[in-house]
C-alpha cells in the first residue's frame, strides 16, 4: 500500500539576516534543543568575520558553494556484488552535506589556537570560501571516490 506524499518542510529565515541557508546552519548547529545558545554562537562567528572587514553573509555563501560537493558514489547492488556508483548531487543535499562538514570539522578544530566553537567555526567558514580547509578535503575525497569509480557509471539507472 503506497503512503502519501511527504513534502519538504521550508525553514523559517532566521531574525537577524533573514538567511534560509543561515537558519539551517543553527538548526545543525544546535544540540539538545538549546537554538538561543545555537543562534549566539553562530551570530558571534558572524561577527567574528565581519571584524575581519569581510561581508560574512558572502562568506557563509561562498563557503558552502564551495564545500557542496557536485558528484559522490552510492553503493548499489547488482547481481549479488556491491558497486560505488558515482551519481550527481542534487541541491537540497548538496547544501546539507556543505553545512554538516562544516559544522563537523568546525567542532573538530583544536583547543589550543581556539578558545570559543564561535572562533572555531568562524575560521572554519572563512578557511571554505577560500578553498581551504578540512571541509574542502572531505569534498575532495567524495570526488576523487567518484571519479575512481566512474567505471560503474553504467549502473547509474
Amino acid at each position: 500500500m503506497r503512503s502519501k506524499k511527504t513534502y519538504k518542510r521550508l525553514v523559517t529565515p532566521d531574525a537577524v539576516y533573514g538567511n534560509r541557508m543561515l537558519a539551517r546552519l543553527i538548526n545543525r548547529v544546535m544540540l539538545h534543543g538549546k537554538k538561543t545558545i545555537a543562534e549566539s554562537h553562530v551570530y558571534k562567528a558572524l561577527d567574528i568575520i565581519k571584524e575581519k572587514g569581510e561581508d560574512p553573509i558572502k562568506v557563509f555563501e561562498a563557503a558552502l558553494n564551495n564545500v557542496g560537493p557536485k558528484m559522490e558514489v552510492r553503493t548499489r547492488r547488482v547481481g549479488g556484488a556491491s558497486y560505488q556508483v558515482p551519481t550527481e548531487v542534487r541541491g537540497d543535499r548538496r547544501v546539507s552535506l556543505a553545512i554538516r562538514w562544516v559544522v563537523e570539522f568546525a567542532k573538530n578544530r583544536s583547543n589550543k589556537e581556539f578558545h570559543t566553537y564561535a572562533e572555531k567555526l568562524a575560521v572554519e567558514l572563512m578557511d571554505a570560501a577560500k578553498n581551504q580547509g578540512e571541509a574542502i578535503k572531505r569534498r575532495d575525497t567524495v570526488l576523487r571516490m567518484a571519479d575512481a569509480n566512474k567505471a560503474f557509471a553504467h549502473f547509474r539507472w
